[in-house]
């Protein structure tokens, strides 16, 4: 099906003077003509004339119709090719679902404690450390 735009501009209330034409029908003429191959140069087909009714304002509270005459004019769109739209690829959860975590890299593995810190460690495990005191957030009895 062919799709068209269209463009409506103000019919031309004065007629243009050229050489050769004489009297106010021949120049009215004159410049419809213009107008109208102006446009058609462009690709625009006339289509009509009409009158339209249009209200202004008259001073300050009150308004009045007054009547327009427009040319209708028109032009067939480009056709644009069928737009195919494309399954997106179905995700792995449902659609409710959150969203699964990224995968990240392994942990390495935790570096062995020198053998100062072992030792120390097992002669007195009931002993507080500053690392250890840290660690248990548990309340303790006064």
């Amino acid at each position: 099906m062919t799709r068209y735009e269209y463009k409506v501009i103000p019919a031309p209330n004065k007629g243009l003077k050229a050489p050769g034409i004489k009297g106010p029908e021949a120049r009215f003429a004159h410049g419809l003509e213009t107008a109208m191959n102006a446009l058609a140069a462009e690709g625009w087909e006339y289509q009509r004339s009409d009158i339209l009714p249009s209200e202004e304002r008259q001073g300050l509270t009150s308004t009045h119709t007054v009547y327009r005459s427009v040319l209708v004019f028109r032009r067939a769109l480009e056709e644009e090719p069928p737009v195919v739209a494309e399954a997106e690829p179905e995700a792995d959860t449902a659609p409710g679902a959150p969203d699964p975590a990224p995968e990240t890299e392994p942990n390495p593995a935790p570096e062995p404690e020198p053998a100062e810190d072992r030792q120390s460690q097992t002669a007195d495990p009931d002993a507080e450390t500053p690392e250890h005191a840290e660690a248990d957030d548990s309340p303790r009895p006064v």
